[in-house]
């Protein structure tokens, strides 16, 4: 295998990673009663006296009260889900031709960074614990990396082609 073809397989493979990872994201954005209920079980929340244990408590009692009076509010959920799927099928452009489609990864890279500032921030607004938005920012972090040598791979092989 030659360096073109070397490269290309890795920039599919991280972007591939990255279109995953969007669509299991965005795919975890719907169900979120049963999710929650499997973590609230799966972390032994009932009566626990962690703060993870009350606060996945307290996000389960209101989502079932939610549910109950308005479920009409999951619909930014789905809507939020959607947003994840619709880009991850933008990603499809990087996998045809990474190089004429780089500018996916920079906004890719974009999107990561901004991750930060805005979990932190509206975290704190809305009253999220530091440690649930740290979680958060994770996301942003874990998406970077993929991207980042995805965009480098991409202008090593514009070079390899000129």
């Amino acid at each position: 295998m030659n360096q073109t073809q070397s490269l290309r397989c890795r920039i599919k493979l991280l972007t591939w990673l990255f279109i995953i990872g969007l669509v299991l994201s965005g795919a975890t954005a719907i169900p979120l009663q049963g999710e929650v209920n499997w973590l609230v079980n799966f972390f032994g929340s009932n009566g626990g006296s962690s703060d993870m244990a009350q606060w996945l408590l307290r996000i389960r009692d209101a989502l079932a009260q939610t549910q109950s009076a308005y479920p009409f509010l999951f619909y930014g959920t789905d809507w939020l889900a959607f947003g994840h799927f619709v880009i991850a099928i933008a990603f499809i452009g990087a996998l045809r031709d990474p190089v004429r489609n780089r500018w996916l990864f920079d906004f890719g890279l974009i999107a990561c960074a901004l991750v930060v500032p805005y979990a932190l921030v509206f975290g704190g607004v809305r009253g999220i614990p530091i440690w649930w938005r740290l979680i958060d920012c994770s996301f942003g972090i874990i998406g970077f990396v993929p991207l980042w040598f995805c965009r480098q791979w991409a202008r090593e092989l514009e070079s390899l082609d000129n």
